[in-house]
């Protein structure tokens, strides 16, 4: 069997919506609506995807965005292809298919697919294929089994239970009030031999109660034109659930978010409670992971083996590398955490956390943020742009920014890199086993060596050499008799 053009229909108004985001760019655990069917396609190993979109082109940057994904790895074979066309009008999903017409291969089988049904599986569209394959059909159109089948096209049969037609069900007067009561439906994804389609595509009439062109349609012309059309029952009916507004939007992005859950347990991750923790679709976690309750992992998260993360932890676009542990109240972004890391109470923005590192409670690692093999960052502690050095430790009411703190070098509390003086940032460096006394200031750009330390209290504005005390504070001096002195001022003002 010749791989299948795939044809994705993303090109509707999305009005039930109720946003200014157009319905295909809502985002289902970390990637967009519309972006689902297309991977799931890639997946099954269609020959061509041909993406079929609005005038306003929304899903284009996506897509553009998203190559490198779609192009490499598992997605795809290397063969494959995406290619967006647009929709000029907005007159159907009859007339989508149209307007992707140029890009159908007339002798390869055509697998039409719905940008607002997400959760279709790659199984499910090779199962369809093989089905249409198998059966010589000229169409073979995708149903299931709805216990509210409202806003569906339901499949009409005659009384041999062969397929009569499709009653669309979008207006008032598309269906009688009998046809209303089917709970059998069109899932709106079909197989077609090419050339059957080409053929049929232009006598689609919009005379109907919403003046559209309707797909179904080209089914009662190929049965006029004594082809055959089959129907493949898709026994699981979330696959095909589709998304008109906000309330199917949640149902669906529940569904996704409990099957990616259950594809990590089974792979050895130890999730404490599904219902409590959010994982996006392009999270990797490894196994003997363990994700405590509150826990989200957004993005292109990756979580090694052994990692512990959570509870109330939020990693995005994170790699979290074996035995590591994030943990309560962590939120990470495009960022590293190494083997046997611990992250608790924390949020972690494209930073990166080294194994045996431990970070948190409350810390807030901001973007290019490096906690390094076995390094600490503690409480109320901020990083950002800075590199903490192996074996380091700032733990505790401190902002490291722009800055590069060496191997073993303990920060004491309170300290802060003063890195922007009004118009540029300036990078600290901190050597080797430094020792920091509390409540320093490091006004950037200033370096301090190797073995060196600062006095608590200090603002340092000039380097401090390898192994020197740097000392920058006012001296003290106490005034005998002050309180006495005020007192006997405020009680003679008062007089």
């Amino acid at each position: 069997m010749n791989a299948p053009t795939v044809v994705v229909l993303a090109a509707g108004q999305g009005t039930r919506m109720r946003s200014a985001t157009p319905k295909v760019l809502h985002e289902i655990c970390g990637r967009p609506m519309g972006l689902w069917p297309v991977v799931a396609a890639l997946q099954a190993g269609a020959g061509k995807v041909v993406v079929v979109d609005s005038p306003a082109r929304p899903l284009a940057d996506v897509l553009l965005a998203e190559r490198g994904m779609l192009a490499e790895g598992e997605c795809r074979p290397a063969s494959a292809g995406v290619e967006l066309v647009v929709q000029p009008v907005s007159n159907g999903t009859g007339g989508a298919v149209i307007a992707a017409a140029d890009a159908i291969d007339r002798a390869a089988p055509v697998v039409v697919l719905s940008g607002d049904v997400p959760l279709v599986s790659a199984g499910a569209i090779a199962e369809l294929a093989a089905a249409h394959a198998e059966s010589g059909a000229a169409a073979t159109m995708a149903s299931t089994l709805l216990d509210d089948p409202s806003g569906y096209g339901r499949v009409v049969r005659d009384a041999d239970g062969a397929v009569a037609r499709v009653v669309e069900t979008k207006k008032a007067g598309d269906a009688t009030a009998e046809e209303l009561e089917i709970r059998e439906v069109n899932t709106g994804i079909y197989a077609f031999a090419g050339e059957a389609l080409l053929r049929v595509l232009p006598r689609l009439s919009a005379d109907n109660a919403q003046g559209e062109l309707y797909l179904p349609q080209v089914l009662d012309l190929l049965r006029a034109d004594g082809e055959a059309v089959r129907v493949h029952a898709v026994d699981d009916p979330n696959l095909v659930l589709g998304v008109n507004d906000r309330v199917a939007l949640a149902t669906v992005r529940a569904i996704a978010q409990r099957a990616i859950l259950e594809r990590h347990m089974l792979a050895g991750v130890t999730i404490l409670d599904p219902a409590a923790t959010y994982v996006d679709v392009d999270v990797r976690i490894g196994q003997d992971a363990r994700i405590e309750p509150g826990t989200s992992l957004r993005g292109a998260t990756e979580v090694g083996e052994g990692a512990v993360v959570g509870p109330h932890t939020t990693l995005t676009d994170t790699f979290v590398g074996p035995a590591a542990t994030v943990g309560p109240h962590t939120t990470a972004i495009d960022s590293q955490i190494g083997e046997r890391a611990t992250v608790r109470v924390a949020w972690l923005d494209r930073a990166v956390v080294g194994a045996d590192a431990s970070v948190g409670p409350f810390a807030y690692l901001r973007p290019d943020a490096v906690v390094s093999e076995g390094a600490k960052v503690g409480t109320f502690v901020e990083v950002k742009n800075s590199t903490i050095g192996p074996g380091a430790k700032v733990p505790h009411l401190s902002y490291i920014g722009d800055a590069d703190v060496g191997e073993r070098a303990n920060l004491g509390a309170g300290t802060i890199t003063a890195n922007y003086d009004g118009h540029e940032k300036h990078r600290t460096t901190i050597g080797k086993r430094v020792r920091g006394g509390v409540d320093t200031a490091l006004v950037a750009p200033v370096t301090v060596g190797d073995d060196a330390y600062t006095a608590a209290g200090s603002v340092i504005t000039e380097d401090v050499p390898p192994g020197a005390l740097g000392v920058a504070r006012a001296r003290q001096q106490n005034r005998e008799g002050y309180a006495e002195r005020r007192e006997s001022a405020l009680h003679s003002e008062k007089q």
